[in-house]
């Protein structure tokens, strides 16, 4: 009897689980769920990005589904409190799991999910990121579920009667295959993790180069809101932590090769005390220092 009723407890506690989330108005068709400046575990279980819902008319636009089924399914009720409608689309800005690991909610939902080419060469993993470090309650019902839409390059959409440009860029920035969704009737870029604030960014397996072009790509759109893949600013503004961050890395790193510093000596004096307030400063700077300087050494442009 014992063990009958420890299986309905944990069964119960299994399927009863919720995030707690609160959405932030944009405007007036747009609402996000701004995530946690922390690193994903078990307390937080994955509330660490950035999730958006545009209202189209007819039907909402999902713009990154986060990290569980179950947070998929927590934002999209919080949603229908403003509006009860269906999400018709999904953009996924990118191939890190925090950002889509939500979309099997959206697929039973017959959304379209659409995400850039490198869901087509990705395999499936036997144990994603967020199952190894958030609690099994929340991953329960999460599964993998890659975008069926695929983005090469640069694709014009329209969805009851609004045009989203979208580009995927095709070398590497903070991953391989970044996508940036821009509405230029709404005045919006939804940047993915091209664009963080509040923590600071990882530019592990990045390249600095290259990620200071696409800031300078999104700046010269005509638009009001800029919205990242973590952090909670979103006027056009927020873009401006990620671009003086990677300037004074690159410059930092540059300085140091033209001395005659090896890796080693240029991290020893790598602090940057402009940025010591940034959340996670301490576990992401010198690696990410390590990274520009790895590019940055052979003249890598």
């Amino acid at each position: 009897m014992k063990s009958f009723l420890l299986s309905i407890f944990i069964f119960h506690s299994l399927f009863s689980f919720e995030y707690t989330v609160e959405p932030t108005k944009i405007s007036d068709d747009i609402h996000c769920f701004f995530g946690a400046p922390e690193v994903m575990d078990e307390h937080n279980n994955g509330n660490i990005v950035n999730s958006c819902f545009v209202d189209l008319g007819k039907s909402y636009l999902v713009i990154d589904t986060g990290p569980s089924y179950k947070y998929a399914r927590d934002t999209h009720k919080a949603m229908n409190k403003i509006k009860n409608q269906k999400v018709s689309h999904v953009i996924i800005t990118h191939i890190h799991d925090d950002h889509w690991l939500g979309n099997g909610y959206y697929q039973e939902h017959g959304s379209l999910i659409i995400g850039p080419e490198i869901f087509a060469n990705t395999p499936k993993s036997e144990k994603t990121r967020m199952q190894q470090y958030i609690s099994p309650e929340a991953y329960e019902g999460t599964h993998e579920v890659f975008p069926t839409e695929l983005v090469d390059g640069e694709k014009t959409l329209e969805i009851d009667g609004v045009k989203l440009e979208l580009k995927a860029y095709k070398h590497n920035i903070h991953s391989p295959n970044d996508m940036v969704i821009y509405i230029p009737s709404k005045e919006v870029v939804f940047a993915g993790d091209l664009v963080f604030n509040e923590r600071i960014l990882s530019l592990k397996g990045g390249h600095i180069n290259n990620w200071i072009k696409a800031i300078e790509d999104i700046e010269s759109k005509n638009m009001k809101y800029v919205i990242g893949g973590h952090g909670p600013l979103y006027t056009k503004e927020s873009t401006d932590v990620t671009r003086e961050y990677l300037a004074d890395v690159k410059a930092f790193v540059l300085d140091s090769i033209d001395e005659g510093l090896d890796i080693i000596d240029t991290l020893e004096v790598s602090d940057m005390p402009k940025y010591q307030d940034l959340k996670l400063y301490e576990m992401m700077h010198r690696v990410n220092v390590e990274s520009a300087y790895r590019t940055l050494e052979w003249g890598d442009e």
